[in-house]
């Protein structure tokens, strides 16, 4: 440490002086030893990438000799032997057509006799092209002899014979003496322009591995697909008993692949695996194939056709899947209407860009999936088509609560929305008075026809798994047979699209517990957007469809919203697939309220109900007049129907007949329009005012 000295002046403090803190001088640095630097500099250069880029252009080159080199060796060697017809001879014969396999086999043995004569015919040739060469060379010196002569005579000088004669002569020592001055440097360049030729040949088919190519060939992203790179991607799939059929396979596995057909915004193909390979070992290698295929997960889908031990591969478009479809019909066309019976609902598009129409006449529907995903917007846009048939009747329960089905007040008949345990005691009993309904309906003559009731509930998880009881003990949640709600569903599932009562459920993020297993099998269209695992895959759709190549678990949460995978007879599915995938349209609440307010003009009216009321003193007049609303009449059948959803304890039990003679009693009698009893508003309106009249009187008596 080197000492710090400070000097004090003549009439200065001491305390006037700055302390000063000692700093002990720093330890001396030992020298870097040369070689360390030289070795760190070595790696820096070694490591850098302007290095690796040169080595791999080097190398990449290089190669491209050697797989040129090969290439030509091989079509060399197919075009002398047989081996080409063997080896499509054998890869008939690995695929089962041996019809095939025949004609190549001829063809083979016409190659080997052709290839024999010309053989047997070598050995004579080379008598035969003396004695042609001695022949032609008579005949053109006696041809250059005559015409000496002729000129001779023209000229009349006898020396003018053997001026043709000579001028060939010299002509041949020209070429001579050019092939001599050019043998030289073609000796030299020759090689070097073969070499040139092998690196053309192998640099056009890109024969070097991987590594060694460029960037933007190893990062090709949304190659298009063709037959090598299909068998290509399925040969280095991990799979070894495909990869060695492959290898064996003469045409190098060209023969399992089908025609490539363009779908949509993707190619579809068929692959017809080698024995000894399961469909299931590609299913399960998804992300690698679509890797291989330089794809996406998302972007390659498996199904399994009808043809036996066959994969149908569709592979998008690099990126197209996430580019938005168009708006749906129900925005675009506003004379569009909807016919229950014979009509399909405008849904979506499928992957190959076709439209998606879904069928619902007389089935019951369950659409799944996590939180966020589309799953509201995907079910409302079926119920605003529908809507548009002003036969259909709703029933709407909405347990999220949040406004997104309000504006079908005045198009449901009921329309209770909340998340509370009380929003679910009263949707349970709008559940159950639809079952009251649907056991009337059952108890009319053979084949009376029924407008469709559509009773919609919005996140039914809410409902099943809601733990208050009622007065009797009973849960409304559950899954149990003395579980309300559940036993509701339950009943419409088993006898309710006989009668047009049909029972629509939305929930999320599906288990046991929120989605029993009855209530989720009874469902004849099944869809789902992403899901988490492949067992809520298989609750949402069942095995069948997970099985035939079904993966909503393999949607992207938050980039997938709005794609469905739908199970159900009610839409079209290739032939041979279980499942299809549908991208939705979106209609946002602006759209829909408009879509509401056509479906609103084509009716007369409905009051909709937005608290289902309990107790037991009931008037029934009043609520008659309640449910009637302001229609000028209302058919009886609907009147009971609203009237055992307004209580299902106090009219759940009526009939026609309990109907009329509340009516008749009040003097507001029911009667024929159009052939159908009716009951009337301003009979209501009368009777009520009437009623009123005489207890004022009855009061001032």
């Amino acid at each position: 440490m080197s000492e710090n000295v400070v000097q004090l002046h003549k009439g200065t403090s001491p305390s006037a002086v700055t302390t000063l803190t000692v700093v002990p001088d720093p330890a001396p640095t030992a020298p870097v030893p040369l070689w360390v630097r030289s070795g760190r500099a070595i790696r820096t250069v070694v490591t850098h990438e302007t290095t690796r880029t040169t080595a791999r252009a080097v190398a990449r080159h290089t190669l491209y000799v050697a797989g040129g080199a090969r290439i030509a060796a091989k079509r060399t060697w197919d075009g002398r032997t047989a081996s080409r017809y063997e080896r499509m001879f054998r890869a008939a014969e690995a695929a089962g057509n041996h019809e095939v396999a025949a004609e190549w086999e001829e063809r083979g043995q016409h190659f080997r006799e052709a290839r024999h004569r010309r053989r047997m015919d070598l050995l004579h040739s080379p008598l035969d092209a003396a004695k042609g060469a001695a022949v032609t060379a008579g005949m053109g010196i006696g041809s250059l002899v005559a015409l000496g002569i002729v000129m001779a005579i023209a000229t009349k000088d006898v020396t003018q014979v053997v001026t043709p004669l000579m001028a060939t002569i010299e002509f041949i020592n020209l070429l001579i003496t050019i092939v001599q001055v050019v043998w030289g440097p073609a000796l030299a360049i020759g090689p070097f322009l073969a070499l040139l030729a092998l690196w053309a040949v192998g640099s056009k088919q890109q024969a070097a591995p991987a590594w060694a190519l460029p960037a933007n060939v190893r990062d090709s992203e949304g190659e298009p697909i063709t037959p090598s790179i299909v068998v290509k991607a399925l040969r280095d799939l991990g799979v070894p008993a495909l990869r060695n059929a492959i290898k064996e396979m003469g045409d190098a596995g060209a023969s399992m692949l089908g025609p490539i057909r363009i779908a949509g915004c993707g190619v579809e193909v068929d692959v017809t695996l080698p024995s000894g390979v399961s469909t299931i070992e590609v299913q399960n290698r998804r992300r690698k194939l679509a890797e291989n295929l330089t794809r996406h997960e998302h972007e390659v889908f498996i199904t399994i056709p009808q043809a036996a031990r066959t994969v149908r591969l569709w592979v998008a478009d690099s990126g197209a899947l996430d580019e938005p479809i168009g708006p749906s019909p129900l925005v675009t066309d506003e004379t569009m209407t909807a016919d229950y019976a014979k009509g399909r609902a405008p849904w979506g598009q499928d992957l190959r860009g076709d439209a998606a129409a879904l069928s619902l006449y007389q089935r019951h529907l369950l659409i799944t999936g996590l939180s966020n995903q589309g799953k509201t917007v995907a079910l409302r846009s079926l119920a605003l088509w529908l809507a548009l048939d002003k036969s259909v009747q709703f029933l709407l329960g909405d347990l999220k609560g949040v406004g997104d089905w309000a504006m079908f007040d005045g198009i449901a008949t009921t329309l209770i929305q909340g998340p509370t345990d009380e929003h679910v005691i009263q949707v349970t009993e709008m559940v159950e008075g639809a079952v009251s309904e649907m056991n009337r309906r059952l108890m009319a003559p053979p084949g009376t026809v029924f407008p469709a009731l559509i009773v919609l509930v919005d996140e039914a998880q809410v409902a099943f798994m809601c733990p208050v009881k009622d007065e009797e003990g009973r849960f409304y949640g559950g899954a149990k047979a003395n579980s309300r709600y559940f036993m509701a569903v339950r009943k419409i599932h088993n006898q309710g699209r006989a009668v047009n009562v049909l029972m629509w459920q939305g929930t999320q993020d599906p288990t046991d517990q929120n989605l029993p297993k009855l209530v989720r099998e009874g469902a004849h269209t099944r869809a789902s957007l992403a899901l988490g695992t492949e067992s809520q895959a298989r609750m949402a759709l069942g095995d069948k469809a997970v099985d035939g190549g079904a993966a909503p678990n393999l949607l992207r949460p938050g980039l997938d919203q709005g794609t469905l995978v739908v199970a159900s007879s009610g839409i079209d599915i290739p032939k041979g697939q279980s499942s299809i995938t549908v991208r939705t349209h979106y209609v946002d609440d602006d759209a829909a309220e408009a879509i509401i307010d056509r479906a609103k003009a084509l009716r007369d009216g409905v009051t909709t109900l937005t608290v289902i009321e309990r107790g037991e003193d009931r008037d029934p007049l009043a609520d008659i007049a309640n449910v009637v609303g302001d229609a000028p009449r209302v058919r009886t059948k609907d009147v009971l129907t609203r009237l055992a959803t307004l209580n299902q304890k106090a009219y759940g039990g009526w009939s026609f007949l309990d109907l009329k003679r509340a009516l008749d009693d009040a003097g507001a009698e029911p009667y024929k329009s159009d052939g159908v009893m009716v009951v009337s508003r301003d009979r209501l309106t009368r009777a009520l005012a009437n009623r009123e009249a005489d207890g004022s009187a009855s009061a001032d008596r």
